[in-house]
C-alpha cells in the first residue's frame, strides 16, 4: 500500500477548535454553572465595553496572524489544509517565532469569541481544545514533515517552538 502525501489529520483544526467553543458556550449557557445562575452576564469582570473591545482586539489579532501564516503558504505554493501534501517547508515570516502560528491564531481567536460570548466555561475549554490539536493534529503533521523534509525539518525544530 503507498503511503500518504499528507498527515493524515482526521479533523479539520478549525472544526475542533469550533466544538470546544460551542461546547463551552452551551454548557455555560444551559447547563454547567460557576457561582452565578447559567446565562447571566459575568463580564470576565470587565465592563460590556471594554470586554467588547478586547474581544475584537483578540479576533482581529488571531485572524491576522491566521492570514499572515497562510498568505505565506499561499506564496510558497503549498497547501494550508493538512489534509493535501506540502510542498515547501514554511520558515519566514511568522513561522521564524512558532511551527504553528495557525494553531496559535486560532487560540487567539478562540479566547476572543469566548470573551465576546461572557462564556468563562468555553475559555476554560481552551486547554483540553489544545490538547487534542497537540495531540491529535500536530504530532501528525510534525511526523508527515519529518519524514518529507528529513533533516531540513529537524533543525528547523530545533531553532522555533512548537507554540510561541
Amino acid at each position: 500500500m503507498a503511503q500518504r502525501d499528507h498527515p493524515n489529520v482526521a479533523v479539520p483544526p478549525p472544526l475542533i477548535y469550533f466544538a470546544f467553543l460551542g461546547l463551552g458556550w452551551a454548557l455555560d449557557r444551559y447547563g454547567v454553572q460557576i457561582g452565578l445562575p447559567a446565562g447571566e452576564d459575568m463580564s470576565f469582570g470587565l465592563g460590556i465595553e471594554l470586554r467588547r473591545g478586547l474581544a475584537l482586539a483578540l479576533i482581529l489579532g488571531g485572524l491576522l496572524l491566521d492570514g499572515m501564516a497562510a498568505g505565506l503558504f499561499r506564496r510558497l505554493g503549498t497547501a494550508v489544509e493538512p489534509w493535501k501534501p506540502s510542498t515547501a517547508l514554511a520558515t519566514d515570516g511568522p513561522y521564524r517565532f512558532s511551527r504553528n502560528p495557525i494553531y496559535v491564531g486560532f487560540a487567539i481567536t478562540y479566547v476572543g469569541l469566548a470573551v465576546g460570548m461572557d462564556s468563562p466555561i468555553a475559555l476554560l475549554l481552551l486547554i483540553p481544545c489544545l490538547l487534542v490539536v497537540d495531540r491529535f493534529v500536530i504530532q501528525k503533521e510534525e511526523a508527515y514533515l519529518a519524514s518529507k523534509f528529513g533533516a531540513e525539518y529537524e533543525a528547523y525544530c530545533r531553532r522555533v517552538r512548537r507554540w510561541l
